[in-house]
């Protein structure tokens, strides 16, 4: 008998790719986590639900409802509508375990209402109508880069509001510190580059870990393992194989925690 069990996954590219379907060159190469199940013989089927992500601290601040201004404008978000980035969806669902993702909070850059104060991803802006250009201007200022530990901090308190209402397992993808093709040997008058972010994000969610007891799904040590090259299209994301790679590891992180029942032997 087949067992269903449903994620709730909060992110983006990565537990897309990872746990829905990773789509190239116009067709499906991976077609999500269970494949994967099927693949380890698993009696179970899983139903992902995912929902875009922006940052931490714009989703513990979310309400469920999207500011006015922002309802009565058509603005070019493409994945990231007013509706995902203000749900608390999370915090509602019914889920046998919650899929996060550093990902975002990484390299988003947001925008913060002058007055308001709510936040805002104004995703690939500069390729916004000059109109839209001029009225984000006037409306908003960038909020900038987090540090990890505010991220970390965020997150923190996200866990806190979902163990008040579920003990269902939290999971947490952390990110590749790894570049294919990085030849890089003197970092002087670089500032800090992408991987050595990722390498100071990836540290501090091991302290929340421990903290926390939330899981992690070591995305930095898959890619170790198997080979940047082989497995990774560039800084973010994965390529098929990454993303096959990642997903059984999600199964395994999911079956030693009782999500997923065992295997039948042979």
């Amino acid at each position: 008998m087949q067992q269903r069990v449903t994620l709730f996954a909060k992110g983006n590219v990565d537990l897309r790719d990872t746990l829905v379907a990773h789509r190239a060159g116009g067709g499906v190469v991976w077609n999500g986590i269970n494949e994967a199940i099927r693949a380890r013989g698993i009696p179970a089927t899983v139903r992902v639900r995912h929902e875009t992500h922006s940052r931490f601290d714009a989703l513990l601040a979310a309400d469920g409802k999207v500011p006015a201004m922002l309802a009565e404008r058509a603005l070019p978000l493409a994945a990231y509508p007013p509706a995902s980035q203000f749900s608390r969806a999370v915090f509602d669902a019914q889920a046998d375990a919650f899929v996060f993702s550093i990902q975002a909070d990484l390299y988003t850059v947001m925008f913060r209402h002058a007055q308001e104060g709510f936040l805002l991803h104004a995703r690939e802006w500069q390729s916004w109508s000059e109109d839209d250009r001029e009225w984000l201007r006037q409306h908003f200022v960038p909020s900038g880069l987090l540090e990890p530990a505010q991220a970390m901090a965020s997150l923190g308190r996200i866990v806190e509001r979902l163990r008040e209402s579920t003990q269902a397992p939290v999971l947490v993808y952390n990110v590749s510190a790894v570049m294919p093709g990085d030849s890089i040997h003197c970092h002087l008058g670089l500032g800090e580059t992408i991987g050595a972010r990722a390498q100071r994000f990836n540290l501090e969610l091991v302290e929340l870990s421990r903290r926390t007891g939330i899981s992690i799904i070591d995305v930095d040590q898959i890619v170790a393992r198997g080979g940047s090259d082989r497995l990774k299209l560039a800084q973010l994301h994965l390529n098929a194989a990454g993303c096959e790679a990642v997903a059984h590891e999600v199964v395994r992180v999911l079956a030693d925690l009782d999500v997923l029942p065992a295997a039948p032997r042979q």
